[in-house]
């Protein structure tokens, strides 16, 4: 499929979890996408929804971009499957090419270290008590590496062509990270850069985003109260 195809008929879903431990050689593995997880867009993928498209692509048919730009492919993936959590892979970057060895620097670095699928959906079904959308079948045909997805909803927003608006991202602070509706707030009015500039310190006390933004936020908070 054509570059443009891709970008006209394709959706992207960041994870929360991102890569595992990067080794001198270029491999790691983690999680590409998360099931049973609800965005911002309200869509959830089931678990299952990437068996029929693994089974007639393969692991080696399954581009690994930079950014999901085609023009950009930067390695190999080895395995690529379902488990109970989501959807689990494996790979290697290309060493012998310069924007790999840029983006295993920036790995090591841990500038970047988020996964996202490109996808087209084949079969969907609304939940309609829940208000959002199940993706029962997609077809997946590139797994990018990422800048770190800080924002989740608020960049899977973004890709399917608008912003959150500022109650979305309150929601999504309140019900994903955990935050009183009164810290959401917080972050909201002083900003994302505020937010970003204590990131190091909190993934010292949690490593998972959602522990991460929780733990930026006391430190916002403590700042403020000295």
């Amino acid at each position: 499929m054509a570059g443009d195809d891709m970008r006209m008929m394709g959706e992207r879903k960041f994870a929360e979890l991102g890569l595992s431990k990067v080794e001198e050689d270029g491999s790691f593995s983690g999680y590409a996408s998360l099931f049973g997880k609800v965005d911002l867009a309200k869509d959830v993928m089931e678990r299952g929804a990437f068996a029929q498209s693994l089974k007639r692509r393969g692991a080696d048919s399954i581009r690994m971009l930079f950014q999901h730009d085609p023009n950009e492919p930067i390695g190999t993936w080895s395995e690529i499957r379902e488990d109970a959590r989501g959807l689990f892979v494996r790979g290697r970057l290309a060493k012998d090419v310069g924007r790999a060895r840029e983006v295993l620097s920036l790995m090591r670095a841990k500038a970047l270290d988020g996964l996202s699928i490109g996808f087209r959906t084949v079969r969907a079904k609304p939940d309609t008590a829940k208000g959002v959308r199940r993706i029962i079948e997609a077809d997946l045909w590139e797994i990018s590496i990422v800048t770190f997805p800080m924002l989740l909803e608020a960049r899977v927003a973004q890709v399917k062509g608008r912003l959150p608006t500022v109650r979305e991202f309150e929601r999504w602070l309140t019900r994903e990270a955990g935050l009183t509706r009164s810290d959401a707030r917080m972050v909201i009015a002083k900003g994302f850069a505020n937010l970003t500039r204590e990131r190091d310190a909190a993934e010292k006390q949690s490593g998972d985003l959602a522990g991460t933004i929780r733990a930026a936020t006391r430190l916002m908070k403590q700042k403020d109260a000295r």
